[in-house]
């Protein structure tokens, strides 16, 4: 394997927090990163890594597979993605490695089977909801307190919006916490690992947009009652008649709050809300 420092000096370069780089440096966590496409159960015949960086963890993603097997890398900064093709020039020519320079929420990415990534923290909200409706295992790195909110049961103080949109593509689980001086430079927060396996929810969506619009809206008034909640937020959901769907909702419903309710809760009052309270487009 690659030593993470050695491709650092190769490259040239520096980790920036103000651009949002901070290189994984630590051998044993990048070495345990691939194996929990293991506990999944995933096809590594294509893997995804998003903000390939220097490279340490790309190493890592093409000793996994096979020689038949491949790993595309998305890597935005275009000095990086110049020396990924530089270092990996071998890998490249044996079409085992693509190396993809551009921003990950708007280049097409490939018809990958796995992702394992350490995400660029600013954007790792917008990249995981990219990345979770195409249904395919993720190991994801993220800030601690943003992967504890991914797992968060409903009843705790850290269930929200983020645990209802991720529990209904995937079954997440923290796997590992990273110290911060696995990075360099070291950010300020700590981080932790998130393998998301796929899955059909236990419940049916007639519109899945109008069903995670309807969600933020009520998380946006957490501590009012949900009766408080539809009516106050109908320009956030869009529905057109908030007073019928609270007419038609079961008062049981009506009197939780939004931390309180379980993905299959919010599923059921989506669907009455779609089906009575007139939705339009939203915010």
């Amino acid at each position: 394997m690659r030593d993470p420092d050695g491709l650092i000096a190769r490259a040239g370069v520096r980790g920036d927090p103000n651009r949002d780089q901070h290189f994984l440096v630590d051998d044993r966590v990048l070495d345990r990163l691939p194996t929990y496409l293991t506990e999944l159960e995933a096809d590594t015949s294509h893997l995804l890594e998003i903000g390939g960086g220097t490279g340490a963890l790309t190493d890592r993603l093409l000793a996994v597979g096979e020689a038949d097997e491949e790993v595309t890398v998305v890597e935005r900064d275009p000095d990086l993605a110049d020396f990924l093709r530089e270092e990996f020039a071998d890998e490249i020519a044996t079409e085992r490695l693509t190396v993809i320079e551009g921003d990950a929420l708007e280049v097409d990415l490939p018809d990958f089977t796995a992702s394992v990534s350490n995400l660029p923290y600013g954007v790792s909200s917008e990249i995981t909801f990219r990345l979770l409706p195409e249904q395919r295992p993720l190991v994801l790195m993220f800030q601690q307190e943003f992967a504890e909110r991914m797992v968060a049961e409903p009843g705790t103080s850290e269930y929200g919006r983020l645990s209802v949109s991720t529990q209904h593509y995937a079954e997440p689980e923290l796997v590992e916490s990273i110290p911060k001086e696995a990075f360099s430079p070291p950010p300020a927060v700590q981080s932790a690992v998130v393998s998301l396996e796929p899955r059909e929810p236990d419940y049916e969506v007639d519109d899945e947009a109008f069903f995670l619009r309807f969600v933020k809206a009520l998380f946006t008034q957490r501590r009012k009652t949900i009766r408080n909640a539809i009516r106050n937020t109908a320009h956030i959901s869009g529905l057109e008649q908030p007073d019928a769907v609270v007419e038609a909702a079961e008062e049981e419903i009506l009197r939780k709050r939004a931390d309180a309710m379980a993905p299959a809760e919010f599923a059921a009052l989506a669907t009455l809300a779609q089906s009575v309270g007139e939705p339009g487009p939203g915010q």
